[in-house]
């Protein structure tokens, strides 16, 4: 392994570590956590929750403000997959 290659990992878990950090402190607070996903389509996106729950919703805007619909609330293992995908296990 090369010293670009350490500096790139050593980068890697620094951001998973603050992603991380940032949930835990969003559930901390009841407040939901947003995971974006290049594998979904615009305009959608997951939202955690502190129950383990992952809502699938569509944001739209409606004016000056964004409001979101829920699309579909994920199955266990589902739900697992998409944490697992995103680093977030």
């Amino acid at each position: 392994m090369t010293s670009v290659d350490k500096e790139v990992d050593l980068k890697l878990e620094k951001y998973f570590d603050t992603v991380k950090s940032l949930r835990s402190r969003n559930f901390s607070k009841n407040l939901p956590f947003l995971i974006l996903s290049d594998e979904l389509p615009d305009g959608q996106v997951y939202r955690e929750f502190a129950d383990g729950r992952i809502e699938l919703q569509q944001v739209f805007s409606d004016g000056p403000k964004f409001r979101s619909k829920v699309i579909q609330i994920l199955k266990a293992p589902e739900a697992d997959l998409v944490r697992k995908n995103h680093g977030l296990l």
